[in-house]
């Protein structure tokens, strides 16, 4: 499954309106931790059924902003969150975004 670019918050209120259950990875172009948390994160996706998405925080920024304020979580970069039934069931980042990480957190939503 490819992971899809979001950068509209239309596009995230669709995702959310739909109920469905997926991934959210805030990843920064520039930063070398977030480069490896988007390597696993892509192995992860290749493994999994459960639909992941991206954005990009210096070039959506509003939207990554959105996202921390809506759902009252601090904004960190990388940052993944799972969603599911309009919420966010977890989060994690940093080093802490691992195939392992990601696949415990899918099996207890």
């Amino acid at each position: 499954m490819t992971i899809k670019h979001l950068t509209t918050e239309q596009e995230l209120h669709e995702l959310i309106t739909k109920n469905e259950l997926f991934f959210l990875l805030k990843h920064s172009l520039t930063c070398p931790i977030s480069a490896s948390a988007k390597e696993e994160y892509e192995v992860y996706n290749k493994e999994s059924d459960i639909p992941c998405f991206i954005l990009y925080v210096q070039e959506d920024k509003e939207l990554s902003n959105k996202v921390a304020r809506d759902y009252n979580i601090k904004h960190e970069s990388p940052q993944v969150l799972l969603f599911n039934d309009k919420a966010v069931l977890w989060h994690n980042s940093h080093h802490n975004i691992t195939v392992a990480s990601l696949t415990n957190a899918a099996n207890h939503s």
